[in-house]
């Protein structure tokens, strides 16, 4: 599935539909970030300036201006320039940035004119000045405090931004169910290496190998292999080669995982067991149980006019019993008690960002994109883990956009 640039051009639709007017909102994709002195990281576009044009380039300027029934649209972008080039990497053609973006070649400025277009925005006190003050770039931030030096009072364009990117289109959606799909297939590649003394460097090598490989080389975020005790460090980033980094018969590989597509992110976790369950009481798959029995409960709970807090309150009640059953809490047990065991929220939203925007006390409507990750990690048994998957808030209730595994088939022989 290709990009749209339709989808583009209805978001710029809508966004320009909610600006008061005589207003011009200026959208920045970022600079690159220093990896040391000579090279940069990877570029990723901010993402409010991505959602407007689908554009992934450094130094990409958007302006939307409103005056009455009178709607610009503008792209502010480097001209080709073949010395530029030799040294710094191939530039688009005017006509191809506009066929992204879905606007017409004449939309598209050489960013050498954006200067002057600043100047005049600046000069014009009768013009409202729209920045993005979410944005994780230092343009906009630079500009506004110009801006209020002047006496300027600056909108913060992220409040419109952040209610359209709340419910997702069929586009997105479908964005986000093939970056699961990719997350997965990675998943079952590198599933076929887990044994006895693989590592999580090895493991965490192939993931991400297997998501390049099928055009996913932004990923969601940092990929997390776990082996044993180090998956009681939630974000464990940095895979290990040896020690407590090898995978050892009677115990477990939590991952979590998620590639882009489209520029939308999957999130998925999975939980790995080496070697079989010894007996009945394996407390691996005591855990395994609960967590398909919370995991079961919330895709049945998840629908609009729900909460993350009331998710989080009908979880807390199913672990509690158990972890009172297995005599870790007492029977009168309070949400403090639960919370020593269960860590982290059960859901986020999910989108461009894979925690995506959007207020945590809303309520559930259709077209919400979630990530749901019910996890329970006791210390005292040296066992803790969470299974992660993907959905879409529906009309009546939810849908899955990942698979939903959850692993049983993840018991390996060691």
């Amino acid at each position: 599935m290709a990009k749209d640039p339709l989808f583009y051009r209805h978001n710029r639709e809508r966004f320009a539909a909610a600006l008061p007017d005589r207003t011009a909102a200026l959208f920045f994709s970022g600079e690159g970030k220093h990896m040391c002195l000579d090279t940069d990281y990877r570029f990723m576009s901010d993402l409010n300036f991505f959602y407007m044009t689908g554009l992934e380039y450094p130094g990409y300027v958007l302006v939307i201006e409103k005056d009455g029934d009178d709607i610009r649209n503008t792209i502010y972008a480097p001209a080709r320039d073949s010395m530029k080039e030799r040294w710094k990497g191939k530039r688009l053609d005017f006509d191809v940035i506009a066929s992204i973006a879905g606007l017409s070649a004449d939309e598209i400025l050489d960013l050498e004119k954006y200067e002057e277009k600043e100047f005049e925005l600046i000069r014009d006190t009768e013009i409202n000045i729209c920045l993005d003050q979410s944005s994780v770039m230092t343009k906009p931030f630079e500009l506004k405090k110009q801006l209020e030096k002047d006496g300027r009072k600056i909108r913060n364009l992220s409040d419109i931004t952040t209610e359209l990117r709340m419910v997702k289109s069929p586009y997105e959606y479908e964005s986000i169910r093939e970056a699961a799909r990719i997350t997965e297939e990675a998943i079952e590649e590198m599933k076929a290496l887990i044994k006895p003394g693989v590592s999580e460097y090895e493991l965490y090598l192939k993931l991400e190998y297997e998501m390049a490989k099928r055009s996913s080389m932004n990923f969601a975020f940092e990929t997390i292999v776990s082996c044993g005790r180090n998956a009681f460090y939630l974000h464990h980033s940095d895979p290990e080669k040896d020690g407590d980094g090898i995978a050892r018969e009677g115990s477990f590989v939590q991952i979590d995982v998620g590639a882009r597509f489209n520029g939308y992110c999957a999130d998925i976790s999975r939980v790995f067991f080496v070697g079989a369950p010894k007996d009945a009481d394996d407390k691996r798959m005591r855990l395994l149980g609960l967590i398909r029995d919370l995991r079961k409960a919330a895709f049945s709970y998840i629908a609009p006019g729900r909460t993350f807090a009331s998710l989080n309150s009908q979880m807390y009640d199913i672990a509690g019993k158990w972890l009172a059953g297995q005599g870790l809490i007492p029977d009168n047990f309070t949400v403090e008690d639960v919370r020593r065991y269960y860590w982290h929220n059960t859901s986020h939203y999910l989108g461009l960002d894979v925690h995506d925007v959007g207020p945590r006390d809303k309520e559930f409507e259709a077209g919400n994109c979630l990530a749901v990750e019910p996890g329970v990690y006791i210390p005292e048994w040296d066992i803790g883990f969470r299974i992660e998957d993907d959905l879409l808030v529906t009309e009546d209730g939810c849908l899955l956009l990942s698979s939903g595994k959850d692993s049983p088939e993840g018991i390996i022989v060691g």
